[in-house]
């Protein structure tokens, strides 16, 4: 019997789905049946990606930026609740290519990899969570990094950052379990998306040099966790919670 991934009649949010990842987890919820809202800064990106999935009522765009609780609110508003939240948005602290080492970087960058790597984890969470626990429904997942699971060099904050959400992630799901709330994380490693995809199409020998340190010899792709995600999501989720789920050719293995 083939697996079915279902998520019909469920309303989710995406936060960062205007491109790379983010956007693919947005198309495999809208294949399951979901009917998604694209959350991005950029209001062209999010609408771009919800015109791409079909517009209303299977994807509809909301500018918001998830920093700001203020923000938040206010997509809270137009949303109104949700079954299905993925925090996904998220980036190293000053992005591929200039990375830092820890004695190297300032307070201000700090500040900006935990507001957006952690901070926004906890406050859309609670944005919304409180809704899910009172429906006895709901599905949280968020998107955290190898950086989190193994110590690297360059990735000190961001690191500790996605760390924290994977602890906040673990508590939670002991808190809204009893009431049908599932909350899990998805854990990636070099993606080719964004700076990254970037970078590689200029200089194809740097892709090959990253890809060696992965068993499946290749670096991730966008794709890749969203079916995971989905199926997390899903009702076939519903017996599996407070886990995190390593999508990273082979890189850090789990326990």
């Amino acid at each position: 019997m083939a697996l079915e991934i279902d998520c019909s009649g469920r309303t989710a949010l995406v936060t960062g789905g205007g491109n790379g990842v983010g956007a693919e987890i947005c198309r495999a919820l809208v294949a399951a049946g979901a009917s998604v809202w694209v959350n991005d800064i950029s209001e062209e990106r999010a609408q771009a990606v919800a015109e791409a999935l079909g517009g209303e009522p299977c994807a509809r765009p909301v500018k918001a930026d998830v920093t700001s609780p203020e923000k938040i609110r206010r997509m809270r508003d137009e949303t109104g609740p949700v079954d299905i939240l993925v925090n996904n948005a998220g980036i190293p602290t000053t992005g591929f290519g200039e990375l830092k080492l820890f004695v190297d970087t300032v307070p201000e960058d700090w500040e900006q990899a935990m507001r957006l790597n952690l901070g926004a984890v906890l406050h859309v969470t609670h944005a919304y969570a409180g809704a899910m626990v009172e429906r006895e429904w709901g599905r949280i997942v968020t998107i955290v990094s190898d950086a989190g699971r193994r110590g690297e060099r360059y990735q000190a904050i961001y690191g500790s950052a996605k760390a924290g959400a994977m602890g906040f992630m673990r508590s939670l799901a002991a808190e809204v379990g009893p009431s049908g709330v599932t909350a899990n994380c998805v854990a990636l490693a070099s993606m080719r998306t964004g700076i990254l995809a970037e970078a590689v199409e200029r200089e194809p020998a740097l892709g090959e040099r990253l890809a060696r340190a992965y068993p499946m010899r290749r670096l991730g792709e966008p794709t890749d966790p969203a079916t995971l995600v989905a199926l997390l999501c899903s009702e076939a989720g519903s017996w599996v919670t407070g886990q995190v789920y390593p999508v990273d050719g082979g890189y850090v293995s789990a326990l």
